[in-house]
């Protein structure tokens, strides 16, 4: 593929450049490069089609004016012209309040991004690679497309980046049963690269769009918020190469930052789909936004914020690790809270290998709505398939593997669900008999019998003594060896 060449070609010209430091900063110098590219085709493009459209890109910074001409500047003046020229304009735009003003959508990305490379010649060369890639043309978008996927899963060695990548396999399930349409707000308040909105955007795309009145009804209905910087570029560039004009939507905040009372009614979203960030804790003072549930550990906070913000009859994915299920105190109260203003129908358990490499707990996917108390709520529990001891980097969950639930799932009402081997069901009086603890094992398991815990010591014991023995035999072998 030209474009996966393409690509690792400049990334081995970035190796040579002594200010890019590991691939954070490599995917990172990466992306902001390839946004400005993709937003200048598809500003080429919309001078076509719209009679009054204006680039949000003043016209010296604009790509085809600075990098377009594979004899243009370099060296020196290639350095001094981004650092002290190009990346001052794009975080000083002057945006408005009109919806749909692409200048946010720049200035946001830029705010702090920052140019790594420190060779000019070398900076040249990777514009030049760039412009090898017609982001007009659809199907070398499509093939691009595909290796930014890939080039989001490679995070994961990237150090803490690795935090922002979902497996696909489990944005794609979850959408599919979610199953949203054009119309309905959607929002991830923790959207990392982008992965659950791209996924409902193909899935929307493929089901429901067939009209360019659809497909602006679709992206009018997308919300998400990132906190960090290179995950909130990558989002805002894959929204793009997924065609979407304004991908403003797409917020640089802390969404847990607003106290929680302060979400009014006019705020409640139809979906969320998310893998809040887990294992981590926010910093001082967050928690006073969340008085009843008072925590500064991320995914409760999260899971409290998602309860208030979906409407009446709204639905909801979310990843949540075990600790989430067993743990006590506020999470307790927050479990009781979820079942009281919400129906969590099924809960989803997924091996710890599934996050590997750079997480190995174990995972579950939570599906609720909200309106009505949780009455019995489902268990599907997921293994590796057979012949496979563990998910890997080199045999990752697929969403094939996940086949078996969705044909359970019993489709969008899931009617005619029946327990079987990996599925089991449990009543809401159960879960507040074991004082509101979800981390409920399957009962169709046989546990493995390691016979009686008196016998196994006795042999433990007698094996001991045994080798105690046998070291006492050898130590008089050698001495009457070395004695002769």
């Amino acid at each position: 593929m030209i474009v996966r060449t393409t690509v690792k070609s400049i990334q081995d010209i970035m190796r040579q450049d002594v200010g890019v430091d590991g691939d954070a900063q490599r995917i990172s110098q990466l992306t902001w490069l390839f946004f400005l590219k993709i937003i200048d085709d598809q500003d080429q493009e919309l001078e076509i089609t719209r009679d009054d459209y204006r680039s949000p890109i003043p016209e010296r910074f604009q790509w085809r004016n600075w990098a377009a001409d594979p004899e243009g500047i370099t060296g020196q003046a290639m350095l001094d012209f981004v650092n002290d020229e190009l990346f001052p304009a794009l975080k000083g735009l002057q945006v408005s309040a009109k919806p749909g003003d692409r200048r946010r959508v720049v200035r946001d990305v830029f705010e702090d991004a920052y140019n790594y490379m420190k060779s000019g010649q070398l900076l040249r060369q990777v514009v030049n690679k760039i412009n090898q890639v017609d982001f007009n043309n659809l199907d070398e978008r499509r093939h691009f497309g595909e290796f930014y996927e890939q080039l989001l899963n490679d995070l994961q060695s990237a150090g803490n980046a690795g935090e922002y990548y979902t497996p696909r396999a489990v944005t794609s399930f979850m959408v599919h049963m979610i199953d949203p349409h054009p119309g309905e707000t959607l929002f991830d308040p923790a959207c990392g690269t982008g992965g659950f909105l791209t996924c409902a955007i193909r899935h929307m795309e493929e089901k429901y769009v067939r009209t360019p009145a659809q497909r602006e009804t679709m992206q009018a209905g997308l919300l998400a918020v990132e906190k960090k910087q290179l995950p909130h570029m990558l989002c805002v560039t894959n929204m793009l190469l997924h065609g979407i004009e304004d991908p403003s939507f797409v917020r640089h905040d802390n969404t847990l930052a607003r106290p929680l009372i302060s979400w009014g009614k006019d705020e409640r979203v139809d979906i969320v789909l998310t893998n809040p960030p887990f294992g981590g804790r926010e910093e001082d003072g967050i928690e006073n936004n969340f008085p009843t549930f008072k925590t500064r550990e991320t995914a409760d906070l999260f899971l409290a914020l998602i309860i208030r913000l979906l409407k009446p009859g709204g639905r909801a994915a979310v990843v949540l690790p075990d600790g989430s299920l067993f743990g006590e105190g506020v999470k307790t109260r927050l479990k009781e809270h979820l079942m009281e203003e919400c129906n969590l129908h099924t809960i989803v358990r997924l091996p710890n290998s599934v996050f590997r490499p750079y997480a190995s707990i174990g995972t579950n996917l939570l599906f609720f709505e909200k309106g009505a108390p949780t009455q019995d709520i489902w268990f599907w529990e997921h293994q590796v398939p057979e012949g496979q001891k563990a998910y890997s980097m080199t045999r990752p969950i697929r969403l094939e593997h996940l086949a078996d639930c969705a044909a359970w799932w019993g489709g969008p009402r899931r009617e005619g669900r029946e327990e079987t081997e990996r599925a089991w069901k449990v009543s809401a009086e159960e879960v507040k008999a074991r004082g509101y603890n979800l981390d409920i094992k399957n009962p169709h398991t046989v546990a493995e019998d390691h016979g009686d815990p008196k016998t196994l010591l006795e042999d433990l014991t007698n094996a001991e003594a045994e080798v105690a023995a046998l070291r006492d035999q050898l130590k008089a072998i050698l001495s009457e060896a070395l004695a002769r």
